[in-house]
């Protein structure tokens, strides 16, 4: 303990050891050789859906009418694309991710299309596009994300095509991912993804993976060294999903960088017949049930960090469904696909591997409900989850705690959501437009605690279902999320920080109640002397914020908030009233000082923050008394349920 209490405080040189033990770690891995390049791959095509599999596929399409709408669907989107003009090298501020992401979409339809209708159509514009895509300067290395996409997009394109495109326009392809993917990583001043542990690594990784096979026959030397370093590389996110499957990034990011995981590991498969031990990595596997669990009754999700809030539909499922052979996974999937529409699934750009994972599993049978009410995962970000059942008018109840530091964080440390009968009570407004910010100068991508990201309204404290002292910002971690990951991979145990961090310290598990506790007190460093935060749900029916409170020595305002799209009404001094879509909810406080309530609209003084028509920030601050402990209780009671049997968590 002497030992790791000294590590705590020395800062400077926590973090150098740090370093040094996680790039040794990585250095010596690196090293491994998972595939030589003497392997005979399969032929063309042997990305995802090998030669001959086409009839197969087809067949299984046809048993379900479903996944037959969803067919049609792609194969109608490839036709309706074949007259649009190419793609040209047009940036967005600094990314051309939407060029990148566009092209992967045409050629992977068009790719699509031809193998399962033979149609040669479809080559002669995928080959169009590639060739332009060729043609490109560059594929924008300095946001590699970009990058990632477009080696994707025409490695599948060369490979499911290969023995119908010209061999001059073969060699161009080559070429190109050549030196536009494969080179373009190896300069260090491009490839921060491949010692980051966010979804970029998993894009990044997935993307030149798949030039490497496309291109194994011709470049086996260069296409095994870039497969192995993402074997070795991609560890660093996949261990995030550690301990219990929470993704530190939110619901929104699980879907990109765990979908091109998924494309990653299932292309490996098919081609190798291993997945190298990565899917046995801790909470990988497991991760299903973070989305699950947090996907709300009204298809919603427990939004934070730059996640958006409405559930999606997820391809990605049905291969973690191969895997666990558990149809619970897949609870929502169907609603969703029932209230999105074909076309919000089948317009994803890589709705053709839904097809290849998910066409053995009838969409449309009955679905299997989970069997347990509540959830809860650790690690960067935890969460916890709990519903009164799985109903699609059940009461949810959920709550994030974790750090403002990691990658697209945000100071909603202590956040909850809550929905009962189908509305959405309580919520996070989730991230605001990136070039918009971008371009009106805003710090967005610095973390640290002087940031201009915390003066955007969505991403600071004040916007968020948290609390605040004397208004100010909750404290950021004051060292980088990339430091605080390599210490745990250094073999210290869990993240040490000195401030900017909170887990869940007590899980609740009551004949009528469930819940979490958690002690908040870094996220407020040297504002108060120590806060903590219970969040629990009350015989199914009302949430129970209780924050326990001990002021310092001069003065403490509390501010107490939680956005809303319901009309507030101002009953009492400790009562309000929101509604919404004829339903009613009461918020109900019991505070041993006296509150002021404030609500008003989510609008900002900056012209750089979007609008948020209809979303209203409903509010109360509270003096603390110097030096003393307080306990505030805020419930959320449906209007069926005005009386709560509630007992204190804290």
């Amino acid at each position: 303990m002497a030992e790791i209490y000294l590590l705590y405080h020395m800062k400077t040189r926590l973090l150098l050891f740090c370093l040094v033990a996680f790039f040794s770690s990585l250095m010596a891995t690196a090293q491994e050789k998972h595939v030589d390049e003497s392997f005979r791959a399969p032929a063309h095509p042997r990305i995802l859906l090998l030669k001959g599999e086409e009839k197969a596929l087809m067949r299984n399409i046809r048993k379900d009418a479903i996944w037959t709408e969803v067919h049609n669907s792609i194969i109608e989107q490839a036709d309706a694309m074949l007259d649009l003009p190419v793609e040209e090298r047009i940036k967005q501020g600094k990314r051309l991710l939407h060029v990148s992401q566009s092209v992967l979409k045409r050629v992977f339809f068009w790719s699509y299309a031809y193998r399962m209708t033979g149609d040669m159509k479809y080559v002669k514009r995928a080959e169009k596009e590639m060739l332009k895509a060729a043609s490109f300067s560059d594929w924008n290395p300095t946001h590699f994300l970009d990058v990632g996409e477009m080696t994707m997009a025409l490695a599948i394109g060369y490979d499911w095509l290969y023995d119908r495109l010209p061999a001059s326009s073969r060699k161009i392809i080559e070429d190109a991912i050549l030196e536009k993917g494969f080179e373009a990583s190896y300069n260090n001043a491009n490839n921060d993804f491949l010692r980051i542990n966010s979804n970029w690594n998993q894009v990044c990784n997935g993307g030149l993976t798949y030039g490497a096979l496309a291109l194994w026959d011709k470049a086996p030397v260069e296409s095994a060294k870039i497969i192995n370093r993402a074997i070795d590389t991609i560890n660093l996110p996949m261990d995030l999903y550690a301990p219990d499957g929470a993704y530190p990034e939110g619901a929104g990011y699980w879907e990109y960088g765990t979908t091109f995981n998924a494309l990653f590991l299932s292309a490996l498969e098919r081609v190798f017949n291993s997945d190298f031990g990565l899917c046995s990595k801790p909470g990988f596997l497991q991760s299903t049930q973070f989305l699950l669990h947090m996907t709300t009754p009204a298809l919603n999700v427990l939004c934070h960090s730059d996640s958006g809030s409405r559930a999606s539909f997820e391809g990605a499922l049905f291969w973690f469904y191969q895997k666990t052979h558990d149809p619970s996974i897949l609870y929502w999937q169907l609603p969703l696909y029932q209230d999105r529409g074909v076309k919000a699934i089948s317009g994803a750009r890589y709705a053709p591997a839904l097809l290849i994972w998910g066409s053995s599993y009838p969409l449309s049978s009955e679905r299997v409900a989970p069997k347990e009410l509540s959830w809860h995962g650790g690690g960067i970000n935890p969460v916890y989850c709990v519903r009164s059942d799985w109903s699609d008018k059940g009461v949810f109840l959920g709550a994030k705690f974790g750090t403002p530091s990691y990658s697209h964080g945000h100071m909603d440390a202590g956040s909850f959501t809550y929905e009962s009968d189908g509305v959405k009570w309580a919520f996070s407004m989730g991230s605001d437009n990136y070039l918009r910010l971008e371009s009106a100068g805003v710090d967005l991508w610095n973390l640290k605690q002087n940031s201009s990201r915390w003066d955007a309204l969505r991403y600071n404290n004040l916007s968020h279902n948290t609390l605040a002292f004397n208004l100010k910002h909750q404290v950021t971690a004051n060292i980088s999320h990339f430091a605080c990951d390599s210490m745990r991979l250094a073999g210290l145990g869990e993240v040490i920080l000195e401030r900017g961090y909170c887990k869940i310290d007590e899980i609740i598990e009551k004949p009528n109640q469930s819940g979490v506790v958690s002690d908040m007190t870094k996220l407020y460093y040297k504002q108060v002397q120590q806060v903590r935060r219970g969040v629990s749900l009350v015989d199914k029916k009302v949430a129970v914020i209780e924050d326990e409170v001990t002021a310092g020595r001069f003065f403490t305002m509390m501010t107490w908030t939680m956005v809303t799209e319901a009309t507030p009404t101002v009953i009492s001094d400790n009562l309000l009233l929101l509604e919404k879509d004829g339903k009613k909810l009461y918020v109900k406080v019991e505070s041993p000082t006296p509150i002021r309530w404030y609500n008003h609209p989510a609008e900002s003084r900056f012209s750089f923050d979007s609008p948020n028509p209809g979303v209203t920030i409903v509010s109360f601050d509270t003096d603390l008394k110097k030096n003393e402990k307080h306990n505030i209780k805020v419930y959320l009671i449906p209007d069926e349920n005005r009386e709560v049997n509630y007992t204190s968590v804290m």
